[in-house]
């Protein structure tokens, strides 16, 4: 992880510092741009609870599928705001709102879009997104 995407995070930071939690951020956000499934595969929990812009559930099989086929492809991720709550010592909410470009099925489709991710540690294991959901953010 290199020190300019970790600082990409911390310069849209809005509140307390959870240096912990933004290289999570940063480490995820990585992934999807190099479109690392690997990555992907372990910051990603099993039983993942996601929705996408289209209001319909995504599993983490679906989501590491269309990564490595290319079905899905990140092409910018420019971080505008991230807020992050603690809620105990293993579970954390995160708000990430972003400019994006994304490739899906050969369709560029550009916008703002915000994610709610809950980030945990299961059982003493490390940390991974559990549940999330992802809305575009309409043009003001």
């Amino acid at each position: 992880m290199t020190t300019s995407r970790v600082d990409d995070m911390e310069r849209v930071l809005v509140g307390s510092a959870d240096p912990e939690i933004v290289a999570l951020e940063t480490r995820l956000r990585a992934a999807q741009l190099d479109a690392d499934v690997a990555a992907l595969d372990l910051l990603i929990a099993e039983e993942l609870l996601f929705t996408g812009p289209d209001g319909q559930l995504g599993t983490k099989a679906q989501d590491l599928a269309a990564h490595g086929s290319g079905v899905v492809r990140f092409r910018a991720h420019e971080p505008e705001e991230l807020r992050i709550r603690r809620v105990g010592a293993d579970v954390a909410v995160v708000a990430l709102r972003a400019r994006l470009a994304v490739e899906v099925a050969g369709a560029l489709v550009r916008g703002t879009y915000r994610y709610t991710r809950v980030w945990a540690r299961e059982a003493g294991g490390p940390w991974r997104v559990v549940g999330g959901h992802v809305s575009e953010v309409p043009a003001t």
